[in-house]
């Protein structure tokens, strides 16, 4: 179906001057069905962001308005296309090792507090809840294999789970391009990566990280979480930037019952969590410790 002009009349409406019609009506639409897909808030400012990334959308489908754009996606056929909207607005930034900190502090603080208890077949789990292509869980796996080079015959799991599931297939291929492991000494390469055989750029996770996390969908938003716990670290970072205030304390809320007494969430640098959740207290830059039972 080919791209057709939108009326006149709709385009003295349009918040956004471009090919295709765009009113105000129609950014509250999106954002309403986002934020019922995912809890995301949409700000106003973002309007042209959210023109330019779902612009393609609109040419793809061979639409030639924002408003028959919107009408799809609530619609019974719409649902592909729902998922192809929250991966235009969503942005997965990653790297291997981010935030550096969090990483030493799961070691001192959780991991090398229980290493005689883990290698006498004590339990360990860890959650990266919104996992990305993979990078997060997987420097978390390098972590754990830094104290027990042998993991993969120990109770260790580490899930790792998002919404995207184009990102999730990334993380269990596991293969990354070479620009992509800037972060990551030459030595801890060499032990933690292997070069990958299909392409001359690509390092492919070692066997005993991969061994370790187990990737699955999951909408932090949904109504119920299959997971039961108790986990001794969850990360949840660079997510709930995008809820408003009444979401992500009921996503706090939510991890609180998750994790382990003494366990540890790590939330991303412009997040906290507010005193109103009382599971956690603030334990270091941007970690939080659960108290209590």
């Amino acid at each position: 179906m080919s791209t057709v002009t939108a009326p006149s009349s709709d385009r003295r409406e349009a918040i956004v001057d471009g090919e295709f019609a765009f009113t105000n009506q129609d950014f509250k639409r999106i954002a309403a069905l986002l934020y019922d897909l995912a809890g995301i808030s949409l700000p106003d400012s973002k309007a042209t962001l959210v023109y330019s990334r779902l612009a393609k959308r609109l040419r793809a489908l061979g639409l030639r308005s924002f408003n028959e754009y919107c009408s799809f996606v609530a619609s019974d056929k719409g649902h592909d296309e729902s998922q192809e909207m929250l991966r235009a607005l969503t942005t997965n930034v990653t790297r291997f090792f981010r935030e550096p900190h969090h990483f030493d502090d799961l070691r001192a603080n959780v991991l090398e507090p229980v290493a005689d208890k883990v290698r006498a077949g004590g339990r360990l789990r860890l959650w990266s809840a919104a996992s990305s292509s993979g990078q997060e869980p997987y420097s978390m796996a390098f972590t754990v294999l830094s104290v027990w080079p042998n993991a993969a015959d120990l109770d260790i799991r580490i899930l790792g789970t998002d919404i995207d599931t184009n990102v999730l297939a990334t993380g269990r291929a596991a293969v990354y391009d070479e620009s992509l492991l800037e972060g990551i000494p030459t030595a801890a390469r060499g032990q933690y990566f292997e070069r990958d055989t299909s392409d001359r750029r690509g390092w492919r996770v070692c066997e005993a990280a991969r061994s370790l996390v187990a990737f699955r969908e999951l909408n932090l938003n949904g109504p119920s979480w299959p997971m039961k716990g108790p986990f001794d670290a969850i990360f949840c970072r660079n997510v709930v930037i995008y809820f408003d205030e009444p979401t992500q304390e009921r996503v706090w809320n939510r991890f609180a019952p998750l994790v382990a007494p003494g366990g540890r969430l790590y939330v991303g640098h412009s997040e906290r969590v507010g005193t109103s959740v009382t599971a956690f207290e603030s334990c270091g830059l941007t970690a939080y410790r659960k108290v209590g039972r």
